[in-house]
Parts: C-alpha cells; structure tokens; sequence
C-alpha cells in the first residue's frame, strides 16, 4: 500500500472511494523493561525529553501501523481513510497502542 494513500482525512483528493471495506486496526500491548525504566527514571531527574521512552512509543505506534496496514491489505484495500491512533493502559506498566481506521478502495479519477 502506498502510504501516501493512509490520511486522518475522509477523502483524497483526485481519487474516488469505489468500495469501503470497513474497519482495520492494528494493536500492539508493551511494557517497560526494568532497564528503561531505571534509565528513565535518571532522565526523568535531569529532565528534558525523556528519548528512551520516547524511542519506546515510536516503535510501538509504527508497529500498530503496520499490522493495520497489512489487515488493510489483506482484505484487498488500497487505501486507509479515517486514520487514528489511540492508548490506553492496559496494566501498570503495560499500555495498549491501537492503529485503526477504514479500509476502502480509490480508483483515481
């Protein structure tokens, strides 16, 4: 899937929506080793951006997007429309990353 085709948008422009194939998530749950979390904790007292967690939560939102962008495809999707990311803990120290958003097909016009 190109990905210049997967927007927060409900259109894109030059294309037309010829079949919308419902919703596609992808959802990664992780925790924090006792390693990062002692290393943060230390950043955390110098402040700043804290990069171990920070590095943590890219991974893990890029993971969450690409298992939707495989569900997406998997189905025969060209496109993904709609595209959010929510979090959520799931467990003290475990925290839950939801890519989703609606799958379709653009035929370009």
């Amino acid at each position: 899937m190109d990905h210049k085709l997967v927007t927060t948008a409900f259109n894109i422009e030059g294309y037309k929506i010829t079949n919308n194939l419902g919703i596609v998530r992808g959802i990664v749950v992780r925790s924090r080793s006792l390693v990062g979390t002692i290393g943060a904790a230390f950043q955390t007292i110098l402040g700043g951006n804290i990069t171990l967690w920070t590095e943590l939560c890219e991974k893990t939102r890029l993971e969450s997007y690409e298992i939707m962008i495989r569900h997406a495809e998997d189905i025969g999707a060209n496109a993904i429309i709609g595209f959010r990311y929510d979090a959520n803990e799931v467990a003290q120290g475990a925290t839950e990353v939801l890519a989703y958003g609606t799958a379709v097909i653009l035929e370009k016009i």
